[in-house]
């Protein structure tokens, strides 16, 4: 257990480098397995997540050498284990480690999960789309009461499938089993955010056909063996945005490296909600310091919505800290979550510090800004949340307390070093 300890009130500026998107790093290292040659992975980020995938790897047979420092990780995954199984206190810890399950059955036709898949706390979220998936390619799955699983591959086939849900996870979990048929598949109501294009970017790169990445319908033609290689993790644009958001409350300059433009692009008509302007040059993103923020109310002067959906809407995962954003923006937002009923809990702790939110239930809350916010003690409750009350807490007036800060170390490299290298007065108690 960590605690952070932040001093607010000093502006977030300077240049900070945005690392690899931690939500296409765990599908792509789960994607080595399927190599019948060593795989690379460059632009990695050093998080939590990534390094429970890599024990994972390792139970399953893999041999893994990991460089947190050159953000790479070599996977050798020719030999694995005759019994594909992932330890309970691995599944515990990550949801992500139900994307095993696919490479386990293109290589060995069987494994076995010793616990429910973990993760963050948000809501209810199903496997039943891929459990559907993998039984229309010819899988079949048993579940026991704690959570426990076993999928076997009876004789794979290629399908036509439609998606109950524009599940991320499923359709990365049913791409890879796909890939590994040699038979056409065709998924229909896919998930077509940037972390799923770069995994189909490695899967084409391995010897899979795919037609239609970044759409909701994709026709995979798969192969007998893939190949490895070299492949890159894409930016993560969620990190990109948390960080503009905290120079935007503490009215700094920021500079912003190694951000993908188009994702920046698809996002910028939601911040330009809170009258946010920045420019772009290649891969470099520039926000002014001491913008005017202010509700671009919608016509007839109505209260704005800002609302989350599959990409290319508002990504979930950005929402927690857009609220931070809006109680420090002059105007009214009403926010939507429909996709997860436990997100929006957090603002509790907003409210707390003198946020001025209405909470009309658990997918909408009403904020209005701007509010000065005082420092608190306080506790993440998940990945996203944790990063949105440490926005909070950098432009609030004195000490904030952030407890369980070590599940924001699940998704967000270094945190307080580099805030502190931006200006933050920052430190964390173990």
């Amino acid at each position: 257990m960590s605690t952070l300890v932040i001093r607010g009130g000093n502006p977030i500026s300077g240049i900070h480098v945005v690392p690899g998107n931690k939500n296409a790093a765990l599908p792509m290292l789960a994607a080595a397995l399927l190599a019948t040659e060593p795989v690379t992975l460059t632009n990695l980020p050093h998080i939590a997540d990534v390094c429970v995938m890599i024990e994972g790897l390792r139970a399953l047979g893999a041999k893994v050498t990991y460089d947190s420092k050159a953000h790479t990780a070599y996977i050798d995954a020719r030999r694995l284990r005759k019994e594909a199984e992932i330890p309970a206190e691995i599944c515990s810890k990550i949801r992500t480690s139900f994307l095993f399950v696919a490479p386990a059955l293109a290589r060995q036709g069987k494994i076995r999960l010793r616990a429910a898949p973990g993760g963050d706390s948000i809501g209810r979220r199903r496997l039943d789309t891929h459990v559907m998936g993998f039984e229309a390619l010819g899988a079949k799955t048993s579940f026991w009461k704690n959570g426990a699983c076993t999928v076997i591959a009876k004789k794979l086939h290629g399908a036509y499938f439609m998606l109950d849900e524009a599940s991320v996870m499923a359709t990365e979990n049913l791409l890879m089993l796909a890939a590994s048929i040699e038979d056409e598949t065709t998924f229909y109501n896919t998930a077509c955010e940037p972390h799923v294009q770069n995994l189909c970017e490695m899967l084409i790169q391995m010897g899979a056909t795919i037609e239609g990445v970044g759409t909701n319908r994709l026709v995979i033609r798969g192969v007998k063996k893939l190949k490895g290689g070299t492949f890159r993790v894409g930016s993560d644009t969620i990190e990109a945005a948390s960080y503009m958001v905290a120079a935007l409350v503490t009215r700094g300059a920021l500079t912003l490296e190694n951000v993908e433009p188009q994702d920046m692009t698809v996002l910028a008509p939601v911040f330009k909600k809170f009258g946010v302007r920045w420019t772009i040059d290649g891969t470099t993103l520039r926000l002014p310091a001491k913008q005017n923020l202010r509700t671009a109310y919608d016509l007839g002067a109505a209260i704005p919505k800002i609302e989350d959906g599959p990409w290319p809407m508002t990504p979930s995962d950005l929402l927690s800290v857009l609220i931070v954003l809006a109680t420090q923006t002059r105007g009214t937002e009403l926010f939507f979550e429909k996709m997860f009923e436990s997100r929006l809990y957090f603002v509790d702790h907003l409210i707390g510090m003198g946020a001025k939110i209405v909470q009309c239930d658990p997918h909408r809350a009403v904020v209005t800004g701007p509010t000065i916010l005082q420092g608190s003690i306080v506790s993440s409750p998940d990945i996203r949340a944790g990063m949105a009350l440490i926005i909070a807490a950098l432009c609030a007036k004195g000490e904030t307390r952030i407890l369980n800060a070590q599940s924001i170390d699940r998704g967000y490299e270094s945190i307080e070093e580099h805030l502190k290298a931006l200006g933050a007065d920052i430190y964390r108690i173990q």
